[in-house]
């Protein structure tokens, strides 16, 4: 018999690669997905959906009770919101409400996996010259998102119990189907490359199915309750990436445009305004701006690898390659 999977936020960027790994090992793999959710990526025949309420426990037993996943794969979670308490209620309070519900349903679950975030951490370690952020470091969440992902996992941490359950902390995720990269792709193929600080930015990156492996790997690897940082293992300035990318166009010109941090500051504001009188979410925003101003996004993977046996195995320019022949493929490039 199959052994079950269920994969929460499985419409997204993220979760549709999950999704697919699922299906390729031979799970029978169910999709959480919200009524209105695109399933423009979940198009195969063998996928089994289901419609989950996260905003209470109640809701979440009821449609749960029919079934027993052995796995659990919560990617569900918002990276952006017009309202600063809606990142508490989805990516904190909808994780208290799915594991309250397995619980009460004792669901045999052999291991819960929560996708949480680097920007957990917040700005740290951001004296010259840059450390990598270690897994013993203080969390310092500079960010509504950084705060919702840490609450999960404190609460996760004080609550889960016996529930075996581990998280994983990815850098910036990048690859086809990807959105947030995706805008600078498509600045550079327009000619500009956008830049914001003149003091040096070391970022990091990891590709989305090296993500998908330490997922896997984690269902019969690591230490229960505990957190691991991923990325490819390499530290890049947006100068190499944006090197990678105008190689990938066919090198078109460029004009670089380096603003201080107060320009940023400026853009994000109006687009948080302009967000809340057009009621949509926008990609600069007040909670991107730290993200944009922090310097050090390096982090040690070194646990991750010796834990659950991650070794990323794509590198930025293949990765970019990947994903830049994606974009062209289905005409997000015009």
């Amino acid at each position: 018999m199959k052994e079950k999977i269920l994969v929460t936020g499985a419409s997204g960027f993220i979760g549709s690669f999950i999704v697919e790994e699922a299906l390729r090992r031979g799970y029978e793999t169910w999709a959480a997905v919200r009524r209105s959710s695109s399933k423009a990526y979940l198009s195969d025949s063998r996928i089994n959906f289901i419609e989950l309420d996260f905003s209470s426990t109640e809701a979440l037993v009821s449609q749960l009770q029919s079934h027993n996943f052995q796995y659990v794969v919560h990617a569900a979670g918002v990276t952006k919101c017009l309202d600063r308490s809606d990142f508490m209620r989805i990516n904190c309070e909808g994780t208290e409400h799915l594991v309250e519900a397995l619980r009460q349903l004792d669901m045999p679950l052999k291991r819960f996996v929560y996708i949480s975030s680097l920007s957990v951490m917040g700005a740290i370690r951001e004296e010259q010259p840059y450390s990598e952020i270690l897994d013993t470091d203080t969390p310092q969440p500079n960010t509504a998102y950084g705060h919702s992902k840490l609450a999960a996992e404190q609460w996760l941490a004080a609550n889960a119990g016996r529930m075996p359950y581990i998280v994983l902390r990815p850098t910036g995720v990048y690859g086809p189907r990807e959105r947030d990269y995706f805008m600078q792709v498509k600045s550079i193929s327009q000619h500009v490359d956008f830049a914001v600080g003149y003091k040096r930015q070391d970022i990091t990156f990891v590709y989305v199915t090296d993500v998908v492996q330490a997922v896997f790997l984690a269902f019969d690897h690591g230490v229960n309750g505990k957190a691991y940082f991923l990325s490819d293992g390499c530290v890049y300035t947006s100068k190499d990436y944006s090197q990678l990318v105008r190689t990938e166009l066919g090198s078109p010109w460029c004009m670089r445009i380096t603003a201080p941090i107060w320009v940023l500051r400026l853009v994000t504001a109006c687009g948080e305004y302009v967000g809340r009188l057009t009621h949509k979410v926008t990609a600069l925003n007040n909670d991107k701006f730290n993200i944009l101003r922090q310097r050090n996004w390096r982090c040690d993977i070194s646990t991750a690898c010796q834990e659950l046996g991650y070794q990323p195995e794509v590198t930025l320019g293949e990765g970019v390659r990947r994903s830049v022949e994606w974009y062209v493929g289905q005409g997000w490039l015009k």
